[in-house]
């Protein structure tokens, strides 16, 4: 429930415990940080990030009070518990939102224990720094030295920017990681064959994560120290990964890591060497500091490109073998062999991938397949898995690294007796234009999945795109059907990797609306979830008017990105701006010669693309072209260009053609066709891009540009209508 702030009041405690009711005070407020050397706006909540952790008893009561600081409207949901619909904390689904300058109270039972996390459910605001741990201690707790490690990402941009720029498929973060994989790369690498089939295929370079970040952090320390553990020690560490996109691979220079719980269900242990913790996932895990000194537990994110550290222990260092680069190349060779020139994923036949068993990826990994170039075979489809080099992690390496397969319940899980509903979810997308669904539809182009009371709920999951996706469902837990039977572990969040078929099942025992989402922040907000809807719920107080906040949920996968790109350089200016969102686009092309003989031409287009791969777009608009001269040039059809005076309707289609090149055909208002094909920034290098284009008008342009920054660029091209010229090449 809501409630106005005054500022009068006096702060009240942060903690205070008043029988079984254990009561917190969170204050959140815009604050600015500094973690690379320039001051970066950022949110706090009581004044730090992470947010302070939050320390429970199982059986007591949370009594939590959020004060909204802020001149924008936020939202903080508990991540993975148990809890009344109205309590959840997503904005305008289950929870009234936290307006600027108001309170509000959440009232809840807690019925686990285990690790948990919050964090904030509005737009980009867990990215600026509104995340951390929620611990709920047994009532009985072992005798158990313990520490809580909480990991996250920050970029020094603002996320709104990130997220604006992987939808207007930038690849200036593949820039910054070194992973552009360009032709210069591929045949220095003796990769070039790998290059193009995988741009005939029509892909985009090989990635395993989508934003570059500044720092990554172990509570908000890019390297942080626990000196209070000892010799002999045995420590349970909390680790919760509440970043916004980035899985971390988990290393401890000590010795074995002993997995005791999932998502805050205990499990039976598991020693392993090491482990990928998926994003908002979070393990309890055992480690021993085996002597005297400091002992590095080393999280390294998938991409590689940083690490964070905790050292336990006192003394002389002993670091963590560090993760080596990523064989982008063998990682593209190995998608180009799984991907179809349809843009879905080939199935094996005979064979199924499934709860982490065969990582794809492991052909990227030198320290499992080694420094030398795989095999040529690596990717090959036709073969069982254990039979493609790089893939058998036992027959290269004794090291152990946890699967889903490993984890087992220290109790049955089996569910109560009720009808079974199944589902089967796709999840599907492409990095083109990064464009995230279920099913080729997003939240708001889907309807509510209803559900009853009673009912147990199969999820069949598959992955048709090349990326790792954390599918999180709220306030229930799920089964993971992973080979242990009666067993079955519980999760509340699942990495399904590329390729992948995973089976969840829950029980229905609630009412209200429930969103399960890719928890990838920017995955989620381009769409790509579905709503858990109860059948006969009763009305949520919080949500007053629900036709109206349905609308808000479904706005966040409708917005509108804008883009531009604009030439400025000796010849005239040319360039376009754009405003789209997943399925429409709105643009304007212009091209304007230094002199009046040069011309101008501007072009005016709406349209919408289709299928799942989204390479079919339709457009139409109009078109105005002037230039002086006294050529009557027919176009290679035979008909009049008409380029003194031209403005006309028009419609067409523009398709992505093999090597990523896009045809347009098109008619205007007079009957003319005009057919064009072209390719903008082709990478020769990490950051020179070649551009060229013809079309059937006699219209041709080549052109050069060199990257500096994300939004400035040196540049030269030569046009048909307005000749040679260099200059500059802004990027928005």
């Amino acid at each position: 429930m809501a409630m106005k702030m005054d500022e009068k009041e006096p702060r009240k405690p942060f903690y205070t415990k008043v029988g079984n009711r254990e009561i917190y005070h969170l204050y959140i407020a815009d604050t600015t940080v500094n973690y690379t050397g320039k001051l970066k706006p950022a949110m706090a909540i009581n004044g730090s990030i992470p947010a302070p952790a939050l320390e429970f008893t199982e059986g007591d009561t949370a009594e939590i009070y959020v004060h909204n600081q802020m001149m924008m409207e936020t939202s903080i949901h508990w991540h993975g518990l148990i809890l009344p619909n109205r309590y959840d904390g997503v904005s305008y689904l289950t929870t009234a939102p936290i307006e600027a300058g108001q309170t509000h109270f959440y009232k809840f039972p807690l019925v686990q224990h285990g690790t948990y996390w919050y964090h904030s459910h509005t737009m980009t605001q867990q990215q600026s720094g509104m995340y951390g741990a929620f611990i709920i201690h047994p009532k009985q707790p072992p005798e158990q030295k313990e520490y809580t490690l909480l990991l996250s990402d920050w970029t020094n941009e603002n996320p709104d920017q990130v997220e604006r720029s992987l939808h207007n498929q930038t690849d200036w973060y593949g820039i910054r990681k070194g992973s552009t994989q360009n032709y210069a790369e591929a045949v220095a690498e003796g990769h070039l064959k790998t290059k193009l089939t995988n741009e005939w295929k029509r892909m985009v370079a090989m990635d395993v994560s989508d934003v570059y970040y500044d720092r990554f952090f172990s509570n908000g320390k890019a390297v942080n120290n626990a000196p209070q553990f000892k010799k002999g020690d045995q420590v349970k560490l909390h680790v919760i990964n509440g970043s916004s996109s980035t899985y971390f691979w988990l290393k401890y220079a000590g010795g074995k890591i002993t997995v005791a719980a999932n998502d805050g269900e205990d499990v039976q242990p598991v020693p392993v060497d090491r482990l990928i913790i998926a994003v908002a996932e979070t393990y309890d895990v055992i480690v021993t500091i085996p002597n005297d000194g400091s002992f590095e537990f080393l999280a390294t994110s998938e991409d590689r490109t940083r690490s964070t550290s905790l050292w336990l222990g006192s003394g002389a260092q002993f670091k963590a073998k560090p993760l080596p680069r990523l064989k982008y190349f063998e990682g593209m060779k190995m998608m180009n062999d799984m991907m179809g020139m349809d843009g879905n994923m080939k199935k094996m036949d005979g064979m199924v991938m499934t709860n982490q068993v065969m990582d794809m990826n492991t052909v990227m990994y030198p320290e499992i397949t080694g420094d030398e170039t795989a095999a040529k075979d690596t990717g090959a489809t036709a073969k069982k898995m254990s039979d493609m080099p790089g893939m058998d992690m036992a027959a290269n390496t004794d090291m152990v690294t946890l699967n889903y397969a490993m984890l087992k319940a220290i109790k049955p899980t089996n569910l109560p007796a009720g009808p079974l509903k199944v589902l089967h979810f796709n999840l599907t997308g492409n990095m083109n234009r990064y464009v995230w669904t279920i099913n080729n539809k997003t939240v708001s182009e889907s309807d509510k999945i209803l559900i009853k009371k009673g009912e147990n709920v199969r999820i069949i999951l598959y992955n048709n795109t090349m990326m790792r996706h954390p599918m999180h469902l709220h306030g229930h837990y799920f089964r993971v059907l992973n080979g242990q039977g009666d067993y079955s572990p519980l999760k509340n969040t699942l990495d399904i990797m590329p390729m992948e078929t995973d089976t969840i099942e829950f029980a229905a025992t609630a009412s209200g609306d429930w969103f399960f989402h890719c928890h990838i922040l920017y995955h989620m907000m381009s769409g790509m979830g579905r709503i858990f809807s109860y059948e006969n719920s009763p009305a949520n107080p919080e949500l007053p008017d629900p036709a109206s906040a349905i609308k808000k949920i479904y706005a966040d996968d409708r917005r509108f990105f804008p883009a531009a790109k604009i030439g400025l350089e000796s010849n005239g200016s040319d360039g376009t701006v754009s405003i789209a969102n997943t399925r429409w686009k709105l643009s304007t092309l212009w091209h304007l010669g230094v002199n009046s003989r040069k011309g101008y031409e501007s072009e005016t287009m709406a349209g919408r693309y289709f299928g799942q791969m989204q390479w079919l777009y339709a457009y139409a608009g109009f078109d105005y072209h002037y230039k002086k001269t006294n050529d009557q040039e027919k176009n290679l059809f035979g008909q009049q260009s008409n380029k003194n005076n031209r403005h006309t309707v028009v419609a067409g289609v523009s398709y992505i053609l093999p090597m990523l090149f896009v045809a347009d055909a098109r008619v205007d208002g007079n009957g003319k066709f005009r057919f064009q094909l072209g390719r903008e920034d082709i990478p020769l290098t990490s950051r020179l891009r070649f551009t060229l284009m013809g079309n059937t008008d006699r219209e041709y342009a080549v052109g050069m540009r060199y990257i500096f920054t994300k939004y400035f660029s040196v540049s030269s091209h030569y046009d048909s209508d307005m000749g040679l010229g260099g200059g500059l090449t802004l990027t928005y």
